[in-house]
């Protein structure tokens, strides 16, 4: 019989929660439980639906992919977009990193969602990826992640082109974008300028934690300013 001494011990298994519960704790976090119920005494109460709940998702600059993996593979059952769309800029080298990082988590991705990965060049035509969506009577996506992009300064415009051709045409579709605090704070007043001017409204929620600060943006009418006594083109 062999000894214990011989005997190799296997590492175990992590789940994605447990990886997402590790990386808070090193940044001094508490751990998060998702749960669609909540407990305050003897009160079982449901949690509302969450934001991204069964709707369209777009990333672009995707790099490693981490928002929109995160998205599709350790929301909770009742959290999960529809449709999850994963880009960057068409290079062989970048596109090639992020079809092994998808390819390689395809297997956690949630059922009840679509992934798929395509090349894109900010400011170019967005008919592919808008030809991902559902239904054709689609204007755009509900969701538009810009992760780390800000810093691209000279690209600016081309995101927020970009920002106007994709975002669905509704009151709800949303923008997130986060810069790290290395991101010049003229910066981020530059292309959240030019968000604005182009159409995209609501602009400047910020929050701060760590290093990172995130942004929320909206385009609630069309993709033309709406003058704010008239809501005949929302």
């Amino acid at each position: 019989m062999p000894s214990s001494q011989n005997q190799q011990v296997q590492p175990k298994e992590q789940s994605s929660e447990d990886i997402l519960n590790d990386a808070l704790l090193f940044l001094g976090g508490k751990p998060v439980v998702e749960s669609e119920i909540i407990s305050y005494g003897d009160l079982k109460l449901t949690v509302a639906p969450k934001l991204i709940s069964r709707r369209t998702l777009i990333e672009l600059g995707a790099g490693c992919s981490l928002p929109s993996l995160a998205a599709c593979t350790i929301s909770s059952p009742s959290n999960v977009p529809s449709l999850v769309v994963t880009s960057d800029y068409p290079d062989p080298i970048i596109l090639g990193s992020l079809k092994s990082n998808v390819e390689r988590n395809q297997a956690l991705v949630s059922p009840t969602c679509k992934l798929h990965c395509r090349g894109y060049e900010w400011g170019q035509d967005v008919a592919e990826l808008l030809d991902l969506l559902p239904n054709p009577s689609i204007t755009g996506f509900d969701i538009v992640i810009l992760s780390d992009l800000l810093h691209f300064d000279a690209s600016h415009d081309a995101l927020v082109k970009s920002l106007s051709l994709l975002l669905a045409k509704t009151v709800d579709a949303r923008v997130y974008v986060a810069a790290g605090k290395y991101t010049l704070p003229k910066v981020v007043s530059s292309f959240l300028k030019k968000a604005t001017d182009a159409g995209l409204r609501g602009a400047s929620v910020s929050l701060s934690f760590r290093g990172i600060i995130a942004y929320g943006i909206s385009l609630p009418c069309s993709v033309k300013p709406c003058p704010e006594t008239s809501h005949s083109q929302c």
